[in-house]
């Protein structure tokens, strides 16, 4: 069984985790049942360090009608999100790197861009 947490620490703000990884971004899965495979990046939950993929980790939902909402029912098959650990970012060459950053900029205007750690290309599509 878990551990109760104290009250003290209950409403403590959560932290946020640190994630390099964007929405938009194209990522491969390193690790896990759907290894190899690439997709888009359609959500990123920084409270829970996951990441959802478009067509990876899928899973069969069994849903009941509701004519009300429009839903009709049956199995559905839907992506459910897997931990950022267990991707890589995908260059637009198709190699999958690491994430680094470099300062742009001087004074007050400087900018952290996203840039890969193999080859050194610019990430950000700004």
């Amino acid at each position: 069984m878990a551990k109760k947490i104290p009250q003290r620490h209950q409403n403590a703000p959560k932290q946020l985790l640190k994630i390099k990884i964007r929405k938009e971004d194209t990522v491969k899965v390193i690790a896990g049942r759907d290894k190899g495979k690439t997709g888009r990046v359609l959500h990123v939950n920084r409270e829970t360090g996951r990441v959802l993929v478009e067509g990876v980790n899928m899973v069969k939902r069994h849903t009941r009608p509701n004519p009300g909402k429009g839903i009709k029912g049956g199995i559905a098959e839907r992506e459910m999100p897997i931990h950022a650990s267990n991707v890589m970012i995908v260059t637009s060459g198709g190699q999958s790197t690491r994430i680094g950053y470099r300062v742009e900029g001087t004074g007050t205007a400087t900018r952290r861009i996203r840039i890969a750690r193999k080859g050194g290309e610019i990430l950000d599509k700004k």
